[in-house]
């Protein structure tokens, strides 16, 4: 099968729409398919089994769809749809967000996204997407780098909650601060650990200092080596986003590290969590201390939901999403 990755940007990362591609598209191509990888941003040389294309003309685009059997954009972008369109090859499109603004409004191109569906064959990334689609769609949910993330072992586990994700407001791991702040009012002090960067990082370090948990908090900063076995040192990973997240890959990497999951419940996090964890409302600090106090205290309970762990990250794994994608991509050319 000849596949044409459309893909707005795309450049290593570690995290995000962009490494799920690039997982894909090698994937793909150890599965036997030949992978085009065509993109707007421009970037280093892209190690793998594909050819990456940057910045190709309209003339360029519609010529690899016309070569293609099918076009596949891992998120929908209006620039990059009229060439293969025009082309007449089959589109998939993975929706991995919301048609929405980040406040909530729709603006044009969100009107225009959906009213382009028809055209499309689409595939949502978790239940909470694909009942935002005005069209019915399959769910294959994004799959996490299980290599990376391993469980070492009960006696590897020494320290409490861990949290893995960007610093912005979105996150909520000033929420995770003040649910602390409450345990250490019940005489609870568990250890803290914060993995990631971002524009709040400055704000939550004076937030610990505010809140006196200077002892119990400790900040690792953006780790580009190490992440999972830094994971596998907790009992907890908590996901405490206040927007309703898509999905939620960083749940299964810690599922996979061996870590019960304290997570959001609005939005695509539950399709991630499973029964391996439980779930608070969206930027309640009281729910979710309540949540890590329960988790903390009952080991027996963190064993009972991690036993479903195995099954539950199955469905996760590269190769078994990457022969669902093939799937959807031969019944796209059959019809």
């Amino acid at each position: 099968m000849r596949i044409l990755l459309c893909s707005y940007t795309f450049a290593p990362a570690i995290g995000g729409i962009e490494t799920v591609s690039k997982l894909l598209a090698d994937e793909f191509c150890r599965l036997g398919s030949a992978v085009t990888v065509a993109t707007y941003s421009p970037g280093p040389p892209v190690e793998g089994s594909h050819e990456v294309l940057r910045r190709p003309s309209f003339g360029k685009l519609y010529e690899l769809a016309r070569r293609s059997d099918v076009a596949w954009q891992n998120n929908i972008s209006l620039n990059m749809l009229p060439p293969l369109l025009v082309a007449r090859r089959p589109v998939v499109v993975t929706h991995q967000t919301w048609f929405a603004r980040n406040d909530g409004r729709r603006g044009w191109q969100d009107r225009l996204k959906s009213a382009v569906l028809p055209l499309l064959h689409n595939v949502a990334i978790s239940q909470a997407i694909a009942a935002s689609l005005p069209r019915e769609s399959p769910i294959i949910r994004n799959p996490f780098e299980a290599v990376e993330f391993q469980d070492l072992g009960s006696e590897f586990r020494t320290k409490d909650i861990v949290f893995l994700g960007r610093l912005v407001s979105a996150k909520g791991c000033d929420v995770a601060l003040h649910s602390l702040a409450l345990l250490r009012a019940e005489g609870m002090r568990p250890s803290f650990t914060i993995i990631g960067d971002g524009p709040e990082a400055p704000a939550l370090k004076r937030l610990t200092a505010d809140l006196g948990l200077g002892d119990q908090v400790t900040f690792l900063g953006a780790m580009r080596e190490g992440r999972g076995r830094e994971v596998a040192r907790h009992k907890v990973m908590v996901v405490p986003s206040i927007w309703a997240e898509p999905f939620g890959v960083v749940a299964l990497e810690g599922i996979a590290a061996g870590c019960a999951v304290v997570a959001s419940a609005g939005g695509g996090l539950p399709d991630g969590v499973g029964p391996c964890g439980l779930l608070f409302p969206n930027g309640d600090a009281e729910a979710l201390a309540a949540r890590l106090k329960e988790l903390l205290t009952n080991a027996a309970l963190r064993e009972r939901l991690l036993s479903a762990r195995d099954r539950h990250l199955e469905q996760f794994r590269l190769e078994n999403v990457a022969r669902r994608y093939l799937n959807v991509f031969e019944s796209a050319i059959r019809g």
